[in-house]
């Protein structure tokens, strides 16, 4: 299992913002935007649940808060 990258601030954010998204999406119907935002909906969500983040990995960004050695 990969390492945590990402906080307990910055995985509620994802949480709540990918909530928003999916209810969102949820009212578009099946309009492009509503497409745009389900994938963010669950980018949010997965990312915010499991506590890791490609992206974040890959820059480099740690927000765990935990101490450097």
């Amino acid at each position: 299992m990969r390492a945590c990258n990402a906080g307990t601030v910055d995985r509620i954010v994802r949480v709540v913002v990918g909530l928003v998204a999916l209810l969102v999406a949820l009212r578009q119907g099946t309009t492009p935007l509503a497409y745009v935002l389900y994938v963010v909906a669950a980018a949010g969500l997965i990312t915010g649940i499991v506590g890791w983040c490609p992206l974040w990995a890959l820059l480099g960004v740690d927000t765990c808060g935990r101490a450097r050695t």
